[in-house]
């Protein structure tokens, strides 16, 4: 005799659901398919009673929220696009960041690593140091690697920049990667004989600008006293008058500060020919942790203030003005598209360890920045080893990346397991040991939850709307085209 379950019409394949303010029920499934429905065909679908010719059911069916006859096919196409998301696995590390000092010729007053003196050159990154990380990088299975100069002011070790540049791309005749060079610099020291080498060496540089002159004066504090915006509006004009705009991008850091000044903050970007922006919240890290009381800042008030610059933001390129919010597009692509971005922050297993490694000045490897950030602090929790004492197999396969594959699945995460915006998000374990003493943590009250929360819910009541000028914003900037090109299309 045949059960109940064998003479239902349809399959129902795993999913997770949440119910908006609107009555409308917000479904995501494994490979990342989202679909919204009403409560009345929710109640249906999971009844085993929503009729086979509704347009709701063709629509779950495509997407693979259910299957008819062929669960086998339909499985078999799930599966593809699952192992299309985490295809990142695969290739393992590929962005080498390399803090070749710490000195500095700033004092922010959020610095998460607490930078050094411009004199204190015994944290400078020596050249046989350097060599030696340089080898270690090109044993990363990764087709791509990506070397990040960071500090610390990189220019204040400039020779080391250029000797790692040269021997990488002296490596690479033999193993051909995808090679790419970023500086992370604030601008205030670069040159002309900087700038030639790094067009020369097809370098992109990475900066910060945190607002108009007062707000940015108020945060990123040169150590001689001068005004450091005046300075870096100087050596922005030489640099984008010398590269060109597309070579130079810039993140600000969100404080205290900046809460109801986020419009003032984007206009200055577009005032100094950007066109892009990345917000970032606060790391409580260094001096950012030591100055809490001054940069700090509930959530809550970070996630306010995306709403109005994503808002400000759409409003500008509606009017004609082209800037994107680049972590938007990041989460946007995760959600409108099947690939994977490489973003370190959003992937599970988390990233720090295998997508992305960090090595200090004297051959320290650890997992991600935060983690060279808490042993700053005197924490060593994450320490994977050292280049000149361990080799790449004892550092990368070692006890530290081990323990974060385990424990940073979100699958197996409380709060994050039957979560519905899991298959969008990511791992952030070094953040949960410095709140909650583990790597695991308690999601559903740590930051990290709370901001991507707020912003996942932003978008997807955006797209929930479907304004077609809004989505067509969207997609210029997941597929870096001027909206008159998307339009059209």
């Amino acid at each position: 005799m045949k059960n109940n379950a064998d003479r239902r019409p349809y399959t129902i394949l795993p999913f997770w659901f949440k119910r908006k303010p609107n009555a409308r029920i917000l479904l995501v499934n494994e490979t990342g398919e989202y679909h919204y429905i009403s409560s009345e065909d929710f109640n249906s679908l999971i009844s085993y009673s929503l009729s086979n010719s509704s347009t709701t059911m063709q629509d779950l069916k495509s997407k693979h929220f259910i299957a008819g006859n062929d669960l086998d096919l339909t499985i078999d196409m799930a599966a593809t696009k699952y192992r299309t998301r985490k295809r990142y696995l695969s290739n393992f590390t590929a962005l080498h960041m390399m803090v070749i000092t710490l000195r500095c010729n700033h004092r922010c007053e959020y610095c998460q690593v607490s930078c050094e003196d411009q004199d204190a050159h015994k944290y400078d990154m020596s050249p046989s140091v350097a060599k030696k990380i340089v080898d270690y990088i090109f044993q990363s299975p990764s087709p791509v690697i990506q070397i990040e100069f960071q500090g610390g002011e990189p220019l204040l070790n400039w020779t080391i920049i250029k000797a790692v540049v040269d021997y990488a791309k002296e490596l690479n005749r033999t193993f051909k990667k995808v090679l790419e060079f970023v500086v992370c610099t604030n601008l205030t020291l670069i040159n002309r004989d900087h700038l030639e080498y790094i067009r020369d060496n097809q370098i992109y540089i990475s900066t910060s600008l945190d607002g108009p002159q007062k707000l940015h004066n108020m945060q990123r504090k040169l150590r001689n006293g001068k005004s450091s915006h005046d300075l870096f509006v100087d050596k922005l004009m030489l640099v984008q008058d010398e590269l060109g705009k597309n070579r130079v991008s810039a993140l600000m850091t969100f404080t205290r500060s900046t809460c109801g000044r986020i419009k003032e903050v984007i206009d200055e970007y577009i005032r100094l020919g950007f066109d892009g922006i990345f917000l970032r919240s606060l790391n409580p890290y260094g001096l950012a942790a030591i100055n809490a009381i001054n940069v700090d800042y509930p959530m809550e008030k970070f996630v306010a203030s995306y709403r109005e610059a994503l808002e400000y933001i759409i409003m500008l390129n509606l009017k004609g003005i082209r800037f994107v919010e680049y972590y938007t597009t990041l989460l946007l692509s995760r959600i409108l598209t099947p690939f994977a971005t490489g973003f370190v922050d959003l992937q599970s297993p988390s990233g720090a360890g295998i997508s992305g490694a960090i090595y200090d000045y004297n051959g320290d490897v650890y997992p991600a920045d935060e983690a060279r950030m808490l042993a700053r602090m005197g924490d060593y929790r994450f320490w994977m080893g050292n280049v000149l004492e361990h080799s790449y197999h004892d550092i990368f396969n070692g006890i530290v990346v081990n323990e974060i594959v385990k424990k940073s699945c979100l699958e197996i995460i409380p709060g994050c397991s039957n979560c519905v915006y899991r298959p969008y998000c990511g791992a952030d374990p070094i953040r949960n040991y410095l709140e909650f003493g583990d790597i695991v943590g308690n999601q559903p009250s740590s930051n990290f939850c709370l901001k991507h929360m707020g912003m996942f819910d932003t978008l997807f009541n955006l797209l929930d709307q479907n304004n077609h000028d809004v989505i067509d914003v969207f997609w210029s900037w997941i597929t870096q085209r001027n909206l008159e090109e998307v339009r059209l299309a």
